[in-house]
């Protein structure tokens, strides 16, 4: 088993098991494993991002209506499927923020968009995993406040990889 079939193991007891999950309990009854795309290489990256001279605070709405606190912290260029991507960081005081939405959202991945947290390297770079996207716990029930991806966070390219959009058991859906 991989690192990242292990990480996904250990995900999908959480989401069955945990009391914190953010499934509902007759979720849970029926819940089978959350839905992944298969591990994409390529789309592990190593980047380095241009910090902004400014560092901007911006309120970001959520998906109930309230906003959260986020500061521009840097953008990354990259490309995906044969096209050229950017997408902005952001920063909090609980770390590194990317939240993002490409041209799968609504289709086989989220609409409102999946997150990432950047791992910091040395000299630098960050890690920017896509195989570790992950919805938003707002995507399993609406109890939850989400934050928006702000615009500057929408691609064109589809990014194969991470967390699919959930499906309820059928009983449920």
């Amino acid at each position: 088993m991989t690192e990242l079939e292990s990480f996904r193991a250990e995900k999908d007891r959480f989401f069955a098991t945990h009391p914190q999950s953010p499934l509902m309990p007759e979720q849970k009854r029926h819940f089978t494993g959350l839905s992944y795309f298969p591990e994409n290489p390529a789309l592990r990256l190593d980047v380095t991002v241009e910090e902004f001279p400014q560092k901007t605070v911006i309120q970001v709405p959520t998906t109930t209506g309230g906003v959260q606190t986020y500061t521009r912290f840097g953008k990354f260029k990259f490309r995906v499927d044969d096209q050229d991507a950017e997408l902005t960081f952001y920063s909090s005081p609980h770390g590194y923020f990317l939240p993002f939405v490409d041209s799968l959202a609504g289709l086989e991945t989220y609409g409102a968009g999946r997150y990432l947290e950047p791992e910091p390297l040395d000299n630098g770079k960050f890690r920017v995993d896509f195989n570790l996207a992950y919805n938003p716990y707002c995507a399993y029930n609406d109890r939850w406040a989400c934050p928006l991806p702000p615009r500057e966070n929408r691609v064109k390219a589809p990014i194969r990889a991470g967390e699919k959009l959930f499906q309820a058991s059928p009983q449920h859906a």
